[in-house]
């Protein structure tokens, strides 16, 4: 294997596939075409390596990258019924956001993969997609019992009684509608390390060196696809030293880079609405209006409370554990999740005016299907100018979404008067327990919403009938020969779960379109 541009043994600029990101599906792919010794592959990756970087690879340090030299820091446009101050946190490092994220593992469930077919996934039911599941190589396991902490067992038992809902161990085991319990996480409990995309993936062959058709560009940044006529040929790259180059792929180029940086590397490149780009006085290669519609996520809110005194310290992420619940007899799937942090997250509070207490926990209330459908568009031909992402939060028909919130500080309520976890409490922070009313909720806890970091569905897959669909179902963008796309802005829905094994699973998945493998 080669490494970053400029060092010794850099390769050469032609390959059988370039991939753009070095993320958490770009690693799968990349570590799959390479099993075949005859096949090269180029990695494009914005940020550096993760190997060495005990930042990174301690899970238990995520939230001090976010904000940092590691993240791409994106921004919301105004959210008139949100919180218009979202840092929308996106990893600039190889593992993408799985070097970057909690890594809490759900297999999305089967009602989410069925939701995908019926919107034009033809393929991607849940039958045909259970087996990618076994196939990674992610070390998934539930919270160490070492890591559950006491305030979170007590927060499962309190949740059980008070709501009446199954415990669970074993998130993956079975499907569910409702349940309480530890997650399930890709990590290595005896010493706190990640099993991120980079460390399953690649990192034993960057260590053994064993695989010199893999060739790392690190630090280097995509900039523009290489185009002739409707054929990808190519990426062109700019390091971090400023050089321009052009990688070209003798099969295909696949796009993984994540649910922002792929549709902005699509516009830049002249793919997309074409209204919008000549607009911005861009050449239109190719006419899709889908690229950058159906920006989609999973909003949530928070209340938090002050405990008696300080909590137990042992944990494995400080939000190991959570809730579903089912409100809707009729809904696929539960309609309400919760993390519970055993920290008091209070970054929106604050701003609103509330204070940190110095011992607290809190729940978050998300919308595990969010009925908000934003949008990602540019407002510039510089590629340097990042795009703005305008999720529409709160803004869905019938209030479904602010309802949801509202009804999740209710339920986070009645879990704080049960036993064992209210003798922890000492107050309730935010909302605040004078808070009772419907819309005065609603107002708070909307304005002090947040992302779980999970945006999605920018390029969606769909049918040949459907007109903002992007990709079709074997993952090629309609009307382009040589490109494919593989990561959470295929999403044609989101998943109910915490969705970053289901880019896992989409990254073997396209594996196999490549190589004409089958799981079955």
């Amino acid at each position: 294997m080669t490494g970053t541009p400029g060092t010794p043994g850099t390769p050469g600029t032609e390959f059988d596939y370039v991939i753009v990101g070095g993320g958490t599906a770009g690693s799968v792919i990349a570590s799959r075409l390479t099993e075949n010794p005859d096949v090269t592959v180029a990695v494009i990756e914005g940020g550096p390596s993760d190997i060495d970087r005990e930042d990174v690879l301690t899970l238990r340090k995520w939230l001090g990258l976010l904000g940092g030299d590691l993240d791409y820091e994106y921004t919301t446009t105004e959210q008139p019924r949100g919180n218009s101050h979202i840092l929308h946190s996106r990893a600039k490092v190889l593992g993408g956001c799985s070097s970057h994220n909690t890594l809490i593992s759900f297999k999305p469930l089967p009602s989410d993969w069925d939701e995908w077919e019926e919107a034009g996934a033809k393929g991607w039911n849940a039958q045909a997609m259970d087996p990618y599941f076994g196939k990674l190589r992610n070390n998934i396991v539930r919270v160490a019992k070492k890591d559950q902490n006491q305030i979170a067992t007590d927060w499962v038992e309190a949740a059980k009684t008070a709501l009446d809902v199954p415990e669970v161990v074993g998130f993956n085991d079975q499907p569910f509608d409702e349940g309480v319990g530890f997650f399930d996480l890709s990590y290595h409990p005896e010493n706190n390390k990640r099993s991120s995309a980079s460390v399953a993936y690649l990192h034993p062959h960057m260590e053994a060196g064993d695989r010199p058709n893999l060739h790392l560009f690190l630090e280097t940044w995509a900039y523009r696809l290489e185009l002739d006529g409707t054929t990808a040929r190519g990426v062109h790259v700019r390091t971090k030293d400023g050089e321009e180059k052009l990688l070209s792929a003798r099969r295909e180029v696949l796009v993984c880079a994540g649910a922002v940086d792929t549709p902005r590397l699509l516009m830049h490149s002249g793919i997309g609405p074409k209204k919008d780009l000549e607009a911005l006085g861009m050449e239109c290669v190719l006419d899709l209006p889908g690229v950058g519609e159906n920006l989609i996520d999973h909003p949530e809110s928070v209340i938090v409370w002050e405990t008696n005194g300080p909590i137990p310290d042992n944990s494995a992420m400080d939000s190991d554990a959570g809730l579903f619940v089912k409100r809707d007899p009729d809904h696929k799937g539960p309609d309400l999740m919760f993390h519970f942090y055993q920290i008091p997250f209070t970054d929106n509070p604050e701003r609103l005016g509330y204070e940190r207490p110095e011992h607290g926990v809190s729940m978050t209330p998300n919308i595990p299907k969010s009925r908000a459908r934003g949008r990602l568009y540019l407002t510039s031909a510089d590629p340097e100018v990042k795009p703005a992402l305008d999720f529409k939060y709160f803004e869905d028909e019938g209030d479904y979404d602010g309802q949801t919130l509202v009804d999740g500080i209710k339920l986070a309520r009645k879990v704080a008067e049960a036993e064992p976890f209210k003798k922890w409490l000492k107050r309730e922070v935010f909302p605040g327990p004078e808070v009772t009313e419907d819309a005065e909720i609603s107002e708070l806890v909307r304005k002090a919403a947040h992302t779980v970091y999970h945006p999605a569905g920018t390029c969606r897959m769909g049918a040949a009938n459907d007109e903002l669909a992007v990709v079709s179902p074997d993952l090629t963008v309609r009307g382009l020969d040589g490109i494919r796309i593989a990561d959470a802005s295929v999403f044609p829905t989101m998943p109910a779960v915490n969705p970053m094994i289901g880019v896992l699973m989409v990254g073997e998945k396209c594996a196999d379109l490549l190589t004409g493998s089958d799981v079955r």
